[in-house]
C-alpha cells in the first residue's frame, strides 16, 4: 500500500491584502471494499487582477475533491484526473457568466496510488519532484514565455527574464472547456512531491528549493517546518504575491504493473 505524509502551507505574502490562493487534499478512505487507497493533492492560484480570483480557486480545487471522492473505483487516474479538471473548469466558467466576470485560476493536482502520481495541470502552478536533492519539474507553464520556452525559441535564462512568463496561456474559467495536460509518472521510496504556486517558483528555483528543503529537512525531519522555512524565503526573496504549498513524503510505494489496464502486483 502507498505509504505517504504530507503538509500544506499558504501565505498571503508581504505586499498582497488577500489571499487568493486554495489548497486542499482527499485521503483515501481506508476499509473500503473494493478502491484501492489513493490520494488527491490539488492547489490553485486565482488570476490576480480578475474579478473574484479566491472564489475561482476555492471553486476548483472543491470540486477536484468532491469528484474524486466520488470517482467509479476503476476508473484508472489518466482518464478521471483530466476528466475532474474539465469538470471543475466548467464550474468556474458557469459561476461567473450570470455575473459577467471573468474570474478564472490556474490549477495543479496530483493523484497517487500504488507506486506512480498523475499530474494534470492548466497555467503556471507546479509540481516538481525531488529525488536525491534534485528537485524536477513535472509540469511546464502554460504561459506566453513558457510555450516559447517547449518550442526552444527562448532558453533558461531569457525566460527567467522574459516579461511574458507570467502571461497565462491556459487557465480554468476563461472558456467552456480547457486544454488539460496530464502525464504519469513512477514514484520510489523517500521521493518528495511539490505543488506551489508561482509566488514561490516566481522567487526561487529548482536548486534554490531543492537545498531549502534539504537544509530543513536534515536537523529537524519535519515537512511542517520544510513549508514553512519555502514560503518564509520566497517572502524574503520577493513576497509580491500569495505563496502556496503542499509537500508530500513517500514513505513506502506498492509495486504493480499494468495488465489491459488493470493493475497487478509485482513480487
Amino acid at each position: 500500500m502507498l505509504d505517504l505524509e504530507y503538509a500544506q502551507l499558504s501565505d498571503c505574502g508581504r505586499v498582497r491584502p488577500h489571499n487568493e490562493d486554495y489548497l486542499g487534499c482527499a485521503a483515501p478512505v481506508h476499509g473500503a471494499a473494493t478502491r484501492a487507497p489513493g490520494w488527491l493533492f490539488a492547489l490553485a492560484d486565482g488570476v490576480g487582477g480578475q474579478d473574484a480570483g479566491e472564489v475561482a480557486s476555492q471553486l476548483a480545487v472543491e470540486t477536484l475533491l468532491s469528484g474524486f471522492r466520488a470517482a467509479p473505483e476503476d476508473e484508472p487516474y489518466l482518464t478521471l484526473l483530466p476528466r475532474l479538471v474539465q469538470q471543475a473548469n466548467a464550474k468556474v466558467f458557469e459561476a461567473a457568466a450570470p455575473t459577467g466576470s471573468s474570474m478564472a485560476t490556474t490549477v495543479v493536482a496530483c493523484a497517487l496510488r500504488y507506486d506512480r502520481v498523475v499530474v494534470s495541470h492548466a497555467g503556471d502552478s507546479r509540481c516538481y519532484r525531488i529525488r536525491r536533492g534534485q528537485a524536477q519539474a513535472l509540469t511546464r507553464d502554460h504561459t506566453v514565455a513558457g510555450e516559447h520556452l517547449s518550442l526552444g525559441l527562448l532558453n533558461a535564462g531569457e525566460y527567467a527574464k522574459a516579461e511574458t512568463r507570467h502571461l497565462l496561456t491556459r487557465s480554468l474559467g476563461t472558456a467552456l472547456f480547457v486544454n488539460v495536460e496530464t502525464r504519469e509518472h513512477q514514484l520510489l521510496p523517500g521521493d518528495l512531491l511539490l505543488l506551489c504556486s508561482d509566488g514561490l517558483h516566481g522567487a526561487l528555483n529548482a536548486g534554490d528549493i531543492a537545498g531549502r528543503i534539504a537544509d530543513t529537512l536534515a536537523p529537524r525531519d519535519s515537512l511542517d517546518d520544510a513549508a514553512r522555512g519555502l514560503v518564509d524565503l520566497a517572502n524574503q526573496r520577493d513576497g509580491s504575491d500569495n505563496v502556496s504549498v503542499q509537500l508530500i513524503r513517500i514513505r513506502g510505494v506498492e509495486r504493480v504493473g499494468m495488465y489491459r489496464g488493470r493493475p497487478y502486483k509485482l513480487a
